[in-house]
């Protein structure tokens, strides 16, 4: 159990040995979460994407090929993350797809600047959430979507015992902390077993 531990704390901030494997295992097994709720976004070609937390870079990978002639970006708080994120996008690393470390708290982007924001099993892990959303609005350009996506909803999960730091939130309090943060439009979409992904729209 304590490798175990050591191996699914890395989810936070993968570091060293441990956090390669975890963004090696995260890039595959979060493919059917993404690829299901990217499909509810309704993404348009030409648009400004921001992944935040983009861990090993697949979710970067997954929106280029959803919009024809976009540009995304991708920010992490890991440094093994930002690495792997710009190894694996390394062919269209800074033309395309731009990759830097930093915080969902404190977002090193203009305001208005995206058409989208994602967040891919990562919002477990933002400190002050409300603060956070307020940023992803910030840089949201008028009528732009913030789409939630996660496959822990209960706050009792087995994930939160093994998971060092991991708060999890049910959907209607991801939707709630929208609505107060001023997002229109807030809906929220389930797959089983436990599969969420929440949308909300700068008014």
């Amino acid at each position: 159990m304590g490798l175990f531990k050591k191996l699914f704390t890395n989810c936070a901030c993968p570091q060293g040995r441990m956090g390669r494997a975890m963004l090696k295992f995260m890039n595959l097994c979060h493919a059917p979460l993404t690829n299901w709720g990217l499909n509810l976004v309704g993404i348009q070609d030409g648009w400004t994407i921001l992944d935040i937390g983009c861990g090993g870079g697949a979710t970067l990978q997954r929106l280029l090929k959803r919009s024809q002639g976009s540009t995304v970006y991708g920010i992490d708080i890991s440094e093994e993350s930002v690495a792997k994120a710009r190894q694996v996008n390394a062919r269209v690393l800074n033309k395309q797809v731009f990759v830097c470390q930093g915080s969902a708290e404190q977002l090193p982007y203009d305001d208005e600047t995206f058409d989208l924001v994602t967040a891919v099993e990562t919002v477990y892990f933002w400190p002050h959430l409300p603060a956070c959303f307020q940023e992803v609005r910030r840089v949201l350009k008028q009528g732009g979507k913030f789409a939630i996506l996660i496959e822990v909803v209960e706050g009792d999960s087995m994930w939160t015992n093994v998971v060092e730091g991991m708060k999890v939130y049910s959907p209607e309090e991801l939707q709630a902390l929208l609505n107060e943060a001023g997002f229109i439009h807030t809906e929220i979409h389930r797959m089983k077993p436990s599969n969420a992904t929440i949308i909300g729209v700068k008014a």
